[in-house]
């Protein structure tokens, strides 16, 4: 008797691991800049539109690190509780100019950081940053190919009750111009010839979540943009995110650097084209301009999403579905016969006829559990 507990304990042990493999992501590292090699491999593209609500749950378009957002009637809520809790998700994914729009509630406290990164292979960047220590605002900042050396690009923008109430922002990304929106008010537009040789123009990644710029280990610089330092005691810390459409200017099946320059004319594109979606996903619904600037910022630490954040991609071998993280370098990220779907679901390609694995383990253990419950096994 005994002997059969221990089974039908080991068992649904087995059974419920296997229905968490799918949110259990294993973390490897490699990095590779294509301003330096033009060996890297293609980045998966886009090369759509999708619509991705996060009320309903989690889907395997965005890959967690850094911790694991929690899911609800609020969205995918990414919280910071103590030192070194820093939970992301990003897409596995590239566009190549498009559009991102975010609808949030950024998170409260002194020295936390909710933030919308879009970066590239060679570190290319376009953020979004709220810091918990002023609910009435939003940083917009640009890096070009990882240049650090001066920190004269941000910008502080009116957002107001950013933590209060769920805002959609937008970042419309083109060959010509960035313009930055907080629910339909154009804050800040920034054209090519204004960014002076820095201006983003290669495939973007997508990843947004909180972590801790004010938290005692990080410089002092970090510390003091932060608005830091961050008392734990006064937290926990949510930023919440409700949903996120991206619309890819161009089209294909993935992105590669024809060469060493990081120009826009240098990408090429397996089965489509640059910019060949442009125009056709629509456009902002503008409802006003600001009329200023509210004030520069001071020196901000590029990536967005603190010390080692990294970008993910999501690759199968065999099954489960196992999430590979990379700095900056993206890979193949959805595996042949399997397609993503408009609401950001990647699945099988004959999905009406096949169901996904996971789906058919979650029966599976279903009716194992059934059978245990009732005496049979």
């Amino acid at each position: 008797m005994a002997s059969s507990r221990r089974w039908r304990v080991a068992a649904t042990a087995v059974i419920a691991a296997a229905m968490l493999a799918n949110a259990a992501f294993a973390q490897t590292w490699s990095s590779c800049n294509p301003l330096y090699t033009t060996t890297c491999p293609a980045n998966t593209a886009l090369g759509m539109n999708v619509d991705v609500e996060f009320t309903n749950g989690a889907v395997n378009s965005f890959v967690a690190s850094g911790g694991i957002p929690t899911y609800g009637a609020d969205g995918a809520t990414f919280t910071v509780a103590k030192s070194g809790d820093a939970p992301q998700l990003t897409s596995v994914f590239y566009i190549m100019f498009g559009r991102v729009e975010v609808t949030m509630k950024s998170a409260p406290g002194a020295g936390i950081v909710s933030s919308l990164v879009l970066q590239s292979d060679d570190l290319d960047e376009i953020d979004m940053e709220w810091l918990g220590a002023d609910s009435t605002e939003v940083q917009t900042n640009y890096f070009g190919k990882g240049q650090t050396g001066s920190f004269n690009r941000g910008q502080f923008n009116p957002a107001a009750n950013n933590q209060g109430q769920f805002i959609k922002y937008t970042i419309d990304w083109t060959a010509d111009r960035i313009m930055w929106y907080v629910d339909g008010t154009a804050v800040r537009t920034l054209t090519f010839n204004d960014a002076a040789g820095q201006y983003p123009q290669t495939p973007m990644q997508i990843k947004f979540g909180a972590w801790s710029g004010g938290d005692p280990s990080n410089p002092s610089g970090t510390i003091e943009w932060a608005r830091g330092p961050t008392d734990y005691s006064k937290g926990p810390f949510s930023m919440s995110v409700k949903s996120v459409v991206v619309s890819d200017y161009s089209t294909g099946k993935s992105y590669t650097y024809g060469d060493t320059s990081g120009t826009w004319q240098s990408i090429k594109s397996d089965g489509g084209t640059i910019n060949g979606n442009l125009g056709k996903a629509g456009s902002v619904t503008v409802t006003a301009s600001a009329s200023a600037v509210t004030s520069l910022s001071p020196s901000i630490p590029a990536g967005g999403i603190g010390r080692g954040s990294n970008s993910a991609t999501l690759t199968q071998t065999g099954w489960p579905w196992v999430a590979t993280g990379t700095p900056s370098n993206g890979g193949s990220t959805i595996p042949s016969g399997w397609v993503m779907t408009p609401e950001g679901k990647i699945v099988p390609a004959s999905s009406s006829i096949v169901k996904p694995p996971q789906l058919i383990l979650l029966l599976i253990g279903s009716v194992v559990l059934g059978l245990f419950a009732v005496g049979w096994c």
